[in-house]
């Protein structure tokens, strides 16, 4: 069965999925964003897990448990901040991507749900990071063995009109 890509309106931390991922920063404490929002979701004990992780570099990704969330895990990936493109932001936020994709493939679940990382007070450009979320996930699920379903869950309207465009083409 080919994985199935959608692309829905909503708030993440409500859906019943194997996985959220989480547009987290380096220290992986919470913040700003979908990321502040996920942590008052999830509730303390996320926070008392994320400190026993020691951060996460950027482009690359962490699991925990989700909580007081419906999905089972989160899985915590580092976007780039866009500083005007001359610094790998564009490689870094494919990784993000990759890497979170990966841990859920090797961890067996089916479905997983991604905001949209690092176009908030991030700045990366919201039409460029669009196109390398559905890239680089259209390109992932070619080889995956577990996951069936993958959602990006998008919270503003802009930056929904975006993905479903680029979703078409």
């Amino acid at each position: 069965m080919k994985p199935k890509i959608e692309i829905i309106d909503g708030d993440i931390t409500r859906l019943e999925v194997d996985a959220i991922v989480n547009a987290a920063n380096t220290s992986l404490l919470g913040g700003g964003g979908v990321d502040g929002a996920i942590h008052r979701a999830a509730g303390p004990g996320l926070l008392e897990e994320c400190r026993t992780l020691g951060g996460c570099p950027t482009g690359n990704a962490r699991i925990t448990s989700a909580y007081n969330l419906p999905s089972k895990f989160i899985i915590h990936t580092v976007g780039p901040v866009w500083r005007g493109g001359q610094h790998n932001e564009e490689k870094l936020l494919a990784d993000a991507y990759r890497h979170a994709l990966w841990i859920a493939d090797n961890t067996k679940f089916k479905s997983i749900a991604f905001p949209n990382i690092s176009t908030g007070i991030y700045r990366f450009p919201k039409e460029l990071a669009a196109c390398i979320a559905i890239s680089t996930a259209s390109e992932f699920l070619k080889t995956a063995k577990h996951i069936e379903r993958l959602i990006f869950c998008i919270f503003d309207h802009e930056n929904l009109q975006i993905y479903r465009q680029h979703l078409m083409q």
